[in-house]
């Protein structure tokens, strides 16, 4: 993967969040291509949605709007994109976004992310323009924008050259599966009546390697609850 297009009603929002840190400078330097699109330049007057049939409360994201964005943009029918592209659907009912995904994206084909908005999108768009939705988790939010936004990160921050040192993505959360990563300490060696475990300064790498997997292992337990 080394293009992603994002297709939303507030690109500053994705934008805001890609921009910025490592994954802003993988921008820069050309190791992905990014752009954003706002869906409000494809639709009649500006409006991209309409009222949903059979009532109800909401607007619902029409398709044809979609379908256009994607037919100018690309210069193919929108029904043609995802033969070369992942078309991807922001989506509360969609799949999961998790670290095994993440990868499964970073490895494949060029993305594109439509974001959901409103009360919705019109059905079609996922079963005739998209390869597949995604979720963040099971609440709903204002719109995709942040879900676009936190699925480009992570699949950037995976690329080849993203990261200074590649061996950061070693022992972070998730790189195995359902996992976490351990704590973390820096100075001050003791803060406020709180010391740094003192495995961490003894200088035995086995005894370290070990500690941080046991605390890896407790730290996954501990996701229940939230507290540790």
């Amino acid at each position: 993967m080394r293009s992603i297009d994002v297709f939303c009603v507030f690109p500053s929002a994705v934008d805001g969040a890609v921009r910025v840190g490592v994954v802003g400078r993988a921008i820069e330097r050309g190791l992905v291509g990014y752009r954003s699109f706002d869906l409000r330049d494809f639709a009649p007057d500006g409006r991209i949605d309409d009222m949903p049939y059979g009532g109800g409360a909401g607007m619902v994201v029409r398709v044809d709007v979609v379908a256009r964005a994607l037919e100018e943009v690309y210069g193919v029918p929108a029904r043609e994109v995802k033969e070369t592209r992942r078309v991807v659907l922001t989506e509360p009912a969609g799949r999961r976004l998790n670290q095994g995904y993440v990868e499964e994206v970073a490895s494949g084909p060029d993305l594109t992310v439509i974001c959901g908005r409103y009360g919705g999108v019109d059905e079609r768009v996922w079963t005739e323009l998209a390869t597949e939705a995604v979720s963040l988790g099971d609440f709903v939010l204002s719109g995709g924008e942040i879900v676009a936004a936190a699925l480009c990160d992570a699949v950037i921050r995976r690329l080849e050259g993203v990261l200074g040192n590649a061996e950061s993505l070693v022992g972070e959360s998730f790189s195995e599966e359902g996992v976490v990563g351990p704590p973390a300490y820096t100075r001050p060696g003791s803060w406020d009546g709180e010391a740094v475990p003192g495995v961490l300064l003894s200088g035995d790498h086995a005894q370290i390697r070990a500690w941080r997997e046991r605390e890896a292992r407790e730290r996954t337990r501990a996701r229940t609850t939230g507290r540790r």
